[in-house]
């Protein structure tokens, strides 16, 4: 059964990457001074008198070129590593003629950027402008075929946004509650109606999809 198997697969995903951080972090402490994580806590703590006010991110914690090189990449492959699991859900359970790789490519890469953008543009509202700018120069094409595929270009959206403040527990939380909701509605087949379309197909099958 597909969803049997997705659900195994992605829950000793998560317990191998959780248990490989802690480990890294025991067995070398300073490596938690490089992790991107504690965002989280300033963005929930409260806003800020001032609407314009910068959002701490963890880059602030960095002492040299070393470490800010250190902290983006680990940002960046934390975002990876959580978005990795979503694309999984993607390919398992969408139909198979309307399965769009494009899509899964997109997914794994757009956090990367996402993450390096709000980095670079965290503390600077004229970076901001003139991104959005540069960003509303440039026409994209492509179109989506189920409103279900953008959740995905969406958690990808928000993944990297947690990456580049240095809120990855955000990503993983996201990470989680995305896949495993979407998995009980695969397997609960919720919203089915006879005839109708289907965005994700039949999860007892062990053939790839003819519709």
């Amino acid at each position: 059964m597909r969803a049997g198997r997705l659900f195994l697969k992605l829950t000793l995903y998560y317990l191998l990457v959780t248990g490989l951080v802690l480990g890294i972090s025991a067995v070398y402490p300073p490596f938690q001074q490089l992790l991107p994580i504690g965002g989280a806590e300033a963005l929930i703590g409260g806003p800020s008198d001032d609407p314009f006010d910068s959002i701490e991110i963890g880059a602030t914690r960095v002492g040299n070129l070393v470490e800010s090189i250190a902290w983006l990449a680990i940002a960046v492959t934390g975002a990876l590593l959580t978005i990795l699991p979503v694309s999984w859900t993607y390919m398992a359970c969408r139909v198979r003629k309307d399965y769009d790789q494009s899509l899964v490519e997109t997914i794994i890469i757009l956090p990367i950027a996402v993450t390096a953008i709000v980095v670079i543009v965290h503390n600077s509202l004229a970076l901001a402008f003139s991104l959005a700018g540069i960003v509303g120069g440039v026409r994209f094409r492509n179109t989506l075929k189920s409103s279900g595929d953008a959740l995905f270009i969406l958690l990808a959206i928000g993944i990297g946004l947690s990456a580049g403040i240095g809120a990855i527990e955000i990503a993983l939380v996201m990470s989680i509650f995305f896949n495993y909701a979407f998995l009980a509605l695969w397997t609960s087949d919720y919203g089915a109606v006879d005839g109708a379309r289907r965005y994700m197909r039949d999860h007892h099958a062990n053939v790839p999809d003819e519709e």
